[in-house]
């Protein structure tokens, strides 16, 4: 069966100088990279391509030959797709800068096999920029809610319209991840828990990692169940979303909360591809989405801006802060819902008395802002262009 496929214009700008381009497998870096280099001569070095891996593997000098060849022929731009699978060759590509001046873009989607190769990713010779799954403002009149609850913003799966081949890409996906990422990497020795600590991640996205209960129901120690969780935050997979306290060293010692990068991926590792959401789950995965929305966009505009969640011990709770430049900018409280109720911002009062000042919004499915007792209920859409007018605000007071 032939699918229709559709484009989707990024926006992130690799700009003109060097840059390290991250992000998990599929969010469409090596075609931002094509697009982006199409108009200017270039060399391209793909290690997904089996053939190129090998040579390289086996005479890592190659590269810098090569390179050198394009170079008297006049290419000033290289392209070194995946180099998580040759980390080394970074120490090639820091040189080459260095000598002869060249721009490189260079992709990867995996932290941890480039800090196990020694690398520093160019020492500051070369920008760091991630590519996420596609925004809103990528979509554009494409989105549709319910199909980003269920079946989230891969680039492949937003550009076919085709349930039934969404979900496909999907499961095929978490199939991928496992096999390419985790055993091809050899990351874990042992893929029967991994799988299992993957699904049950999926499973309890969002809530408080319990590393004991996480050990136990995947069947492995608990150093063994940080361990994995750390893989997944570093193959870009999981998004570790650490508690807000007044002191930068007390905000490591309540439990975190991981979302994975993408709410289409949760469903298929969850099982949730095929039958209807019920309404509980649908709240989490709103949740799930908007807190990944906000990531993707500040991310883009603001790449200094980091996200945490606000919990008191007495269960006071904020879905989500947004921090810049050591200033909580704002704080928002997420209802899946079309009529948000008094009782329901008992957390972003407590919030307001601890931290007069923040902006405090609901990011809710209503049809039109309302003002409940001084805290602002938006539409999910006009809650994220707050989000990013109040991140965006110059000023440290």
């Amino acid at each position: 069966m032939i699918h229709e496929m559709r484009s989707f214009h990024r926006i992130l700008n690799l700009g003109n100088r060097s840059v390290v381009l991250i992000g998990p497998r599929q969010t469409g870096k090596s075609t931002l990279v094509r697009q982006s280099l199409a108009a200017e001569p270039h060399a391209l070095f793909d290690l997904l391509h089996e053939a190129t891996f090998f040579r390289l593997v086996r005479d890592p000098g190659l590269f810098r030959a090569e390179v050198l060849g394009h170079v008297a022929r006049g290419v000033r731009t290289v392209a070194l797709d995946e180099i998580q699978r040759l980390p080394g060759l970074l120490n090639e590509v820091h040189s080459l800068i260095e000598s002869h001046g060249l721009r490189f873009v260079v992709t990867g989607s995996s932290a941890r096999k480039l800090r196990r190769g020694g690398v520093n990713l160019l020492g500051g010779r070369a920008a760091l920029r991630h590519l996420h799954p596609l925004t809103l403002p990528e979509l554009g009149d494409a989105f549709d809610l319910e199909a980003a609850l269920r079946f989230g913003a891969l680039p492949a799966v937003c550009a076919t319209g085709d349930a039934d081949h969404k979900a496909e890409l999907l499961r095929a996906y978490g199939d991928l991840y496992l096999r390419e990422e985790i055993v091809a990497e050899a990351a874990v020795r042992n893929i029967g828990p991994f799988g299992r600590f993957l699904d049950l991640s999926a499973a309890y996205c969002g809530a408080l990692v319990n590393y004991s209960a996480l050990a136990r129901d995947a069947a492995v120690s608990v150093k063994t169940a940080q361990e994995y969780d750390q893989i997944l935050v570093d193959s870009f997979v999981g998004i570790r979303l650490e508690p807000w306290r007044k002191s930068p060293r007390a905000r490591m010692v309540a439990q975190p909360r991981m979302y994975l990068f993408d709410v289409g991926v949760t469903n298929a590792l969850a099982g949730r591809l095929g039958g209807p959401i019920d309404r509980d789950v649908r709240g989490r995965l709103f949740e799930q989405w908007f807190i990944l929305e906000v990531w993707r966009q500040t991310s883009y505009a603001y790449p200094e801006t980091r996200l945490y969640f606000w919990r008191t011990q007495h269960g006071a709770e904020v879905d989500l802060l947004v921090e810049r430049h050591g200033r909580l900018r704002v704080a928002v409280e997420i209802k899946a819902r079309d009529h948000v109720r008094s009782a329901d911002l008992s957390g972003l009062r407590a919030f307001g008395e601890a931290h007069p000042g923040v902006m405090r919004i609901v990011a809710a499915e209503v049809p039109a802002a309302q003002d409940l007792g001084g805290v602002v209920v938006l539409p999910y859409r006009e809650a994220i262009a707050a989000v990013l007018a109040g991140v965006g605000e110059a000023g440290f007071g």
